[in-house]
């Protein structure tokens, strides 16, 4: 299952950069919750899936795309480091880095945890290195 779990975040996120959120969700559970506890962004907290749309910092930019370094198996996890690539409606470019931990059930996604370092998404993830 883990190998199909892989493939559901990376179907996620080019529907994110496509600005698909339905397809997006295809693969998430009703109960879905973002933890961005961790966040260093104004947008600290945590979030349920309807509030997506919301707390993302997607409406305060021009265009945003990200794109993952790698995609780390993790049964019922993957993890994901991962590029942001925001653009300011004045032209302003913004890079950020950080990793995300997908946690699934049932083939379903149930938590997505944002960290800022892959090593502490290895780490909450039971796995080290």
């Amino acid at each position: 299952m883990s190998e199909g779990n892989v493939e559901v975040v990376r179907a996620a996120l080019d529907a994110y950069n496509r600005g698909d959120l339905e397809a997006m969700m295809k693969h998430a559970a009703p109960d879905l919750e973002f933890d961005w506890s961790r966040s260093i962004s104004p947008q600290k907290g945590v979030y349920n899936r309807d509030q997506f749309p919301d707390f993302t910092l997607a409406g305060e930019f021009e265009s945003v795309r990200t794109e993952p370094e790698e995609l780390i198996d993790a049964g019922g996890h993957v993890i994901t480091p991962l590029i942001g690539y925001f653009q300011g409606r004045d032209g302003i470019e913004l890079t950020a880095r950080f990793t995300y931990l997908w946690t699934f059930r049932d083939g379903v996604c149930v938590r997505v945890t944002i960290f800022q370092t892959r090593d502490e998404a290895l780490e909450a993830a039971g796995l080290r290195e």
